[in-house]
């Protein structure tokens, strides 16, 4: 009997919301989280987020109830300037992180993002075999610098629309 593969998953919460909004839908977190079980084996998803406002309580809870392990990005207490948000950084430490530390438990990383900076990380989960799939939110807006990965490996969530898609339930 063959082990089935445990995936880890790692979404960047920013770019999945803002190129799927883009595209004209809303992506459900339940039926993400369901289809990156069933399709890729993944046994944890992490939800990287850039900053707590109180006003998006309700969509924290709801990735929770979702089944994603939701990471914030660290902030200092007093920072009030507007800025950029940006969880690159912080994402591609807590996956090298991962597979460093966990490594022997989990067997491939599913990555959801079209965001370019992710490409050394994406290279380097190649080269290690360590790669199940890089999922990418809008066809548009994908970084030019996967263009050279391997149609094996990438997949847009455009093609699943269907089965990922927010429906709202009609009064009856």
């Amino acid at each position: 009997m063959s082990k089935e593969l445990l995936n880890y998953c790692f979404v960047d919460g920013q770019n999945l919301h803002l190129w799927t909004t883009t595209d004209g839908w809303i992506l459900d977190p339940f039926k993400l989280r369901v289809y990156l079980k069933d399709k890729y084996h993944v046994s944890k998803a992490y939800y990287f987020l850039g900053y707590v406002k109180d006003e998006n309580n309700a969509l924290y809870t709801r990735l929770q109830e979702a089944g994603f392990i939701v990471v914030f990005k660290k902030q200092m207490v007093d920072m009030t300037s507007n800025k950029k948000w940006n969880i690159d950084s912080d994402m591609i430490f807590y996956v090298m992180e991962k597979l460093i530390e966990e490594g022997e438990t989990f067997d491939k990383v599913v990555l959801i993002s079209g965001d370019g900076d992710f490409k050394i990380l994406l290279e380097y989960l190649i080269k290690k075999n360590r790669l199940e799939k890089i999922l990418f939110p809008n066809k548009k807006f994908t970084s030019s610098l996967y263009k050279d990965v391997s149609l094996i490996l990438k997949d847009y969530l455009i093609h699943n629309r269907s089965k990922l898609e927010y429906k709202k339930r009609e009064a009856s």
